[in-house]
């Protein structure tokens, strides 16, 4: 959606200045060999930080709210279709009124950003889908729409400086389990998605923080390091773990520099300041990890690990 200047209706869009000519000629080369227009879309993102609309039902297909988008004699209801009728009508300016458009990544996160969350993802996809086995289409562009959603699990080494969200797409955890139901088969039927056979995880540990505050530079200093290497998206503003306790985000932090390098107790130092406990320390919504045993790792009867 970056390629357009922003409008605020479909039939206003067109492409950037800035990047006007290269475009044209990439549709030029699409339309000479066939090729489909693909379009990456977030509604979420869409909706809160281009629209600047305040009320987030905008991006759900089933939009309850009686929020609409009036343009000429077209209503759109929800911001998927206008999207897609945004690119549409710029694609058309420039002379190519028949060439496909390919939805090649469209989802919601679940953590990482406000409204990102398994509730809205789960109602987001399954409106969503709902409209794609309708085949109906939009009002530019009636008919079926093919899509590819984004995406199938978490990425927690995907950059973020966009936003903790970026590591957060997936419709399963990283461990194989499915977040949220969703019917791949477009029969909206009310049903979790197979999940993933063989994971194992490592054993009951996690490394948190032992409430040592004699030296809380110190205490930052190793904070800051392990969020520097592992995934502390979660702990981010807006996200999941953001309500934690000054000293459950340290220990969620010291956790997952733990468990990405294997549950290795001396990555459970931080000075004398961490501390391995076999007692679940997650918090509320706050999910403290463990990591997934590789295949090249088998446990032995301690629980340490062994290089196979």
């Amino acid at each position: 959606m970056d390629v357009l200047k922003f409008a605020k209706v479909p039939s206003d869009a067109d492409f950037r200045d800035d990047i006007k000519e290269p475009m044209l000629e990439s549709l030029e080369e699409f339309n000479q060999t066939g090729a489909s227009f693909v379009l990456c879309m977030f509604p979420i993102y869409f909706v809160k930080d281009v629209m600047n609309y305040t009320n987030i039902e905008f991006a759900f297909c089933d939009n309850d709210s009686g929020l609409e988008v009036q343009d000429g004699n077209v209503t759109y209801t929800n911001v998927v279709e206008l999207m897609i009728d945004s690119v549409a009508w710029a694609i058309k300016k420039a002379g190519y009124a028949n060439m496909k458009i390919v939805i090649g990544e469209i989802g919601w996160p679940t953590d990482g950003y406000l409204h990102a969350n398994i509730k809205n993802a789960e109602r987001f996809h399954k409106g969503l889908l709902k409209f794609i086995a309708s085949e109906k289409g939009t009002p530019l562009r009636p008919g079926s729409i093919d899509i590819y959603l984004h995406s199938l699990s978490d990425e927690n080494k995907f950059g973020h400086k966009s936003g903790a969200f970026q590591r957060h797409w997936g419709i399963y955890e990283a461990d194989g389990n499915p977040k949220y139901k969703i019917d791949f088969s477009l029969q909206d039927r009310d049903l979790y998605p197979t999940q993933a056979k063989g994971i194992v995880k490592m054993p009951n540990r996690w490394c948190v923080f032992n409430r040592d505050r004699s030296n809380m530079t110190l205490v930052n200093k190793n904070y800051e390091l392990a969020c520097k290497i592992a995934d502390c998206t979660p702990l981010e503003k807006g996200a999941s773990c953001d309500k934690l306790s000054f000293q459950s985000k340290i220990s969620y932090a010291f956790n997952a520099y733990f468990q990405k390098y294997k549950q290795d107790i001396k990555f459970c130092d931080f000075n004398g300041f961490g501390k391995i406990v076999t007692t679940n320390p997650s918090v509320e919504n706050s999910e403290f990890p463990i990591e997934i045993l590789a295949f090249q790792d088998q446990p032995d009867k301690n629980g340490m690990i062994l290089r196979v």
